[in-house]
């Protein structure tokens, strides 16, 4: 059949296409896209690929570099140079902390857009474990680094204790403080890494006192264990309320103890080296022991996730009652230690 199809040809006047049988229908010219439409597709790649490239970049950052950044390290082995003649405590103490400044790096005073803000339990433990290590220096200052305790503050000891006492996340901007750049956490704890060691090698020359008298020993595991008896009462706080058992507040607490119990047995464990010739006279080597046993027993415990169950109702642990249980052994032990040392 002959189809006859109608155009114009610019007048007024129509023109006839005519397509016989067998032939196909003229093909319609394309129409271009405008540029409005153009741009609404380049528009809508763009976001579509920014979408993907975000959960991507999301992805890797919860499975690859937040992982690798949370580092909670409660090494037995660790084992920094002591200066021949120096102390073994006053280098570990030193040791811990530039261990977790400049090689874990500092996590508590991270800021919002950091891949490790959202990290609670190391930032947690480090801070247990700069509380532990400021503690003992505060001591060094008052008992071992002075003559009977009545002798002059040795500067570098004074200088770093105050130093380990500045809070613990505070970033170059402190809006609390100022609005102008500042001194941050890490940069204040590595000048007293730097004094501590200056310390350390002035003990080793003859030139600092490093006091190994019984009252001064005894004084130091007393506060010692003065400081952790502090955190024992948190934990009957926390397990004696209302439970709950996924408790942010457990988490929290459980990891701080657990920075604290690490570095009191680490640094205890060195104050055995130092003190080694009055460990033995006095003949305290079974409730040093034992004290250093239950430190390292709870600094040890692992859970997948901080429970904090009902223990009487419950199937299930209670993680920061377990963790206290060693924590008050631990304090009986040291009250033992000094009360022999009283004699």
């Amino acid at each position: 059949m002959t189809t006859l199809t109608p155009s114009f040809n610019g007048g007024n006047s129509p023109e006839v296409a005519v397509s016989l049988p067998g032939e196909s229908e003229p093909e319609a010219i394309p129409r271009r896209p405008s540029l409005r439409r153009l741009l609404a597709r380049f528009r809508w790649r763009v976001v579509k690929r920014l979408f993907a490239a975000f959960l991507v970049g999301t992805v890797l950052k919860w499975t690859v570099v937040v992982p690798s950044m949370h580092e909670i390290d409660a090494s037995l082995d660790f084992a920094p140079t002591v200066p021949e003649g120096g102390s073994a405590a006053v280098a570990m103490a030193a040791g811990l902390i530039d261990r977790e400044v400049n090689e874990h790096g500092w996590t508590p005073n991270d800021p919002l857009f950091y891949p490790t803000a959202p990290l609670d339990n190391m930032p947690n433990f480090q801070i247990g474990m700069m509380r532990a290590a400021s503690w003992f220096t505060i001591e060094l200052l008052d008992q071992i680094g002075r003559v009977r305790g009545s002798g002059a503050n040795d500067g570098d000891l004074e200088r770093a204790a105050g130093l380990l006492q500045f809070p613990p996340d505070v970033w170059f901007i402190e809006p609390s403080m100022s609005w102008l750049p500042t001194a941050t956490s890490e940069e204040q704890y590595r000048t007293a890494v730097q004094l501590l060691e200056r310390y350390n090698e002035r003990i080793a020359s003859g030139q600092a006192v490093f006091e190994l008298r019984a009252d001064a020993l005894a004084t130091t595991l007393r506060q010692m264990s003065v400081d952790l008896a502090s955190q024992a009462a948190q934990i009957d706080r926390v397990t004696s309320g209302e439970r709950r058992l996924f408790d942010t507040s457990a988490d929290d607490l459980f990891y701080q103890n657990k920075g604290m119990l690490y570095a009191y047995y680490m640094i205890l464990n060195s104050l055995g080296s130092d003190f080694e010739g009055l460990i033995n006279e006095r003949t305290l080597r079974l409730g040093w022991t034992q004290a250093l046993y239950d430190l390292r027993a709870g600094s040890q415990l692992a859970p997948l996730a901080v429970l904090n169950a009902d223990s009487d109702r419950s199937i299930f642990a209670n993680h920061l009652m377990l963790q206290g249980f060693y924590m008050k052994r631990a304090i009986l032990q040291l009250e033992e230690v000094v009360n022999v040392l009283a004699i």
